[in-house]
């Protein structure tokens, strides 16, 4: 279906990338709100402010000399993440999930020595990862520890959930899972596999790779949709809840599943992007005019979370 032609994309109601900057990013996300999702900081800032859970932050390096405690920040530490505040795509992010006799290992169990991790928290502060090229500062932060259900399904990495919310509600949602191909990584372009999860149950409907459908993992070899998401109905009140939080009205919501902590929030984004709807084998269209279509009182997070499971479910879709 997504293969199509554009009249028999537009027919299925798949939003192409023209309609979904002019009608719902321009119209719906107001320029001056951006810095609240670019910037990760701000974000991680504003969640604890909203009392949403994220990942531990273990501290902020801004300027070349601060280089030089980063040792201290890290140390007893048994594994880290460093990311560039306003990076995108997944560019700039460094994993270490082991640390032993001052060694560095990343998930794939490659070395990585103490003067790179600092070139790489150099670069990152000269912008090298940053949108448009700006200096940026690098941030430190505990390392999840995911949530054993999704062992096997994804590969050297942590999983993570994205879910579409348009005026508060919930619209779509997908798993990110790494494969070998995305280096550890839970990013689509890089190799990563996505799967469509019904809004209702929480569980996989379709799984694509490099916009293939594919069934089992290519790496483990488990069976993609039979993934069922624990903790749904916390991820979906999460990201409804961002909503009011940055006061975007069409926005990426990004969230892990710690083992110990839960369903936390990686980060935001203000123009998400429009694979998830391969994941799904359906577009996204359909949903965002039904949305726009309602009229009433406003409606409370659970409301729209209620609403969204009724309405935009795999079994009951408009």
């Amino acid at each position: 279906m997504l293969f199509a032609s554009p009249r028999k994309l537009r027919q299925a109601g798949v939003l192409s990338m023209n309609k979904r900057n002019i009608d719902y990013i321009a119209r719906y996300n107001p320029r001056k709100y951006y810095k609240r999702v670019d910037d990760k900081l701000t974000t991680k800032q504003l969640a604890l402010a909203n009392n949403i859970a994220v990942p531990d932050l273990i501290g902020v390096i801004r300027e070349q000399h601060e280089v030089a405690e980063l040792p201290e920040m890290i140390k007893g530490r048994s594994g880290f993440v460093i990311k560039p505040s306003k990076g995108s795509g997944g560019k700039g992010i460094l994993v270490i999930t082991h640390v032993e006799n001052g060694r560095f290992f990343k998930p794939s169990g490659n070395e990585v020595t103490p003067s790179e991790i600092d070139r790489h928290v150099s670069n990152t502060l000269s912008g090298l990862f940053s949108l448009g090229g700006k200096p940026d500062v690098a941030i430190i932060e505990g390392l999840i520890e995911f949530d054993p259900v999704f062992d096997g399904y994804s590969y050297e990495g942590v999983p993570d959930i994205r879910l579409i919310v348009f005026k508060g509600f919930p619209v779509m949602g997908m798993l990110r899972l790494s494969t070998a191909a995305s280096d550890g990584k839970a990013n689509l372009h890089q190799g990563a596999v996505g799967v469509g999860i019904d809004l209702a149950t929480g569980k996989g409907l379709r799984a694509v790779q490099f916009n293939q459908p594919i069934e089992f993992h290519p790496d483990t070899g488990l069976k993609l949709t039979d993934i069922q998401v624990p903790h749904w109905d916390t991820l979906l009140h999460t990201a409804s809840s961002a909503y009011e939080m940055c006061e975007l009205g069409y926005l990426g919501t990004d969230m892990v599943l710690d083992q110990s902590r839960g369903p936390l929030m990686l980060e935001l984004n203000a123009r998400p992007g429009l694979a998830i709807q391969i994941a799904n084998g359906m577009g996204i269209l359909p949903r965002l005019q039904h949305v726009e279509s309602l009229r009433g009182k406003p409606m409370s997070v659970e409301e729209r979370v209620a609403y969204a499971k009724t309405h935009f479910s795999s079994s009951t879709d408009t």
